[in-house]
């Protein structure tokens, strides 16, 4: 039987995406960025599909990430970009042959003291602007000797930092960020990495001997005034349910809870069995659009925990049991977004496990 509230994944759109960033990248290893279980897709799946494209290296946010992957019989190179905080997840990083971002001090000091024989390769990360992870420019000379002259790293080092504004074209940051990692690191030995999805996209400055695709591989845009569809890219997940009552509302009638939508005249209710329970955005407003059998109708009323309700006016044979599409085909998940407020990635990361993840058939 069908769930109530079901996503389907297009894994061919995957290795699409990833051949469009080869494209804006075509001089560059590309290391795909599957945190997060793969931006809500299922990390394992969407590692594989990547491995099969050949992508050339995979970045997760923590250890664990990580080690699922190793387990799972993946042996590309992954690098976990939070690093480590302690003796212990230096030691997994150490045995299941994890690249670490090093940010942080007391990275360096786990470093330094540990008595292991293996070596670890690692990212030093310079912050350029961003003002979360990283060192800074001036403490970039010292951190780098420590590095170089330490036992335990695998040399030579590599080197990245994250840009902060790149999905703004007209903002000045990025040039910024990029010349001041330039400058700072000047000829050291070491691969480079700057460019994450909107990087790769719209700033050829950001690209060098890595690139970081993340929402784009997902077939999402970086940008907030567009949509995968019109960068080229296909979107891998489409979210579904179905209508579970259809009934009659009089003008005046109000709808949810506050009741703060009221009918400006009679019309038809629908209640789609799909909610923030299942990771529909909690404030998506009034008049976003929903998909009935195919065709806009706009949502009603504040999202419950496991129901939406639509104004099935435009639809007087809507029935029971037809199907409805959250976003997908004809509903971009960027305009969803816009509609509650939020960013695209919220909206796909969200998805909560009593959703069924559906692979496309072909």
């Amino acid at each position: 039987m069908t769930p109530a509230a079901y996503a389907v994944l297009n894994l061919t759109a995957l290795a699409h995406n990833l051949r469009k960033v080869r494209e804006y990248a075509p001089e560059a290893k590309i290391m795909a960025v599957i945190k997060a279980n793969g931006y809500g897709h299922g990390m394992l799946r969407v590692a594989e599909t990547l491995a099969q494209a050949q992508a050339d290296a995979f970045a997760v946010a923590r250890v664990q990430e990580g080690i699922r992957l190793r387990k799972a019989g993946l042996h590309t190179r992954i690098a976990v970009l939070e690093g480590f905080t302690c003796t212990e997840e230096l030691d997994d990083l150490l045995a299941y042959q994890l690249d670490a971002v090093v940010h942080t001090a007391s990275q360096l000091a786990l470093l330094e003291q540990h008595d292991g024989s293996a070596q670890l390769a690692v990212w030093l990360k310079l912050d350029t602007g961003m003002n979360r992870l990283g060192f800074s420019a001036a403490e970039f000379n010292g951190v780098y000797q420590r590095l170089s002259h330490c036992a335990l790293v695998q040399q030579p080092i590599n080197l990245i930092t994250h840009l902060a504004n790149a999905d703004d074209r007209q903002d000045a940051m990025t040039l910024k960020q990029i010349a001041l990692f330039r400058q700072t690191i000047g000829n050291v030995p070491g691969e480079r990495s700057i460019a994450n999805s909107a990087g790769i996209l719209a700033w050829t400055a950001a690209l060098s001997d890595w690139v970081r695709p993340g929402v784009v591989l997902y077939g999402i845009s970086p940008f907030p005034d567009s949509t995968g569809a019109q960068l080229a890219l296909q979107p891998v997940m489409s979210l579904h349910s179905r209508l579970i009552a259809v009934k009659p509302l009089a003008k005046g009638d109000t709808v949810g809870y506050g009741c703060r939508w009221q009918c400006p005249e009679d019309t038809t209710l629908g209640v789609v069995a799909i909610g923030y329970g299942d990771g529909y955005p909690r404030y998506a407003k009034p008049g976003t659009p929903v998909l009935v059998n195919g065709q806009r109708v706009p949502l009603i009323g504040r999202v419950s925990m496991d129901m939406i309700t639509v104004d099935l006016a435009s639809q007087p044979d809507a029935k029971p049991g037809d199907a409805v599409t959250l976003w997908g085909e004809g509903l971009a998940v960027e305009e969803i977004a816009l509609c509650a407020d939020t960013i695209p990635y919220t909206l796909v990361c969200g998805v909560t496990q009593r959703v069924r993840l559906v692979e496309a058939e072909g």
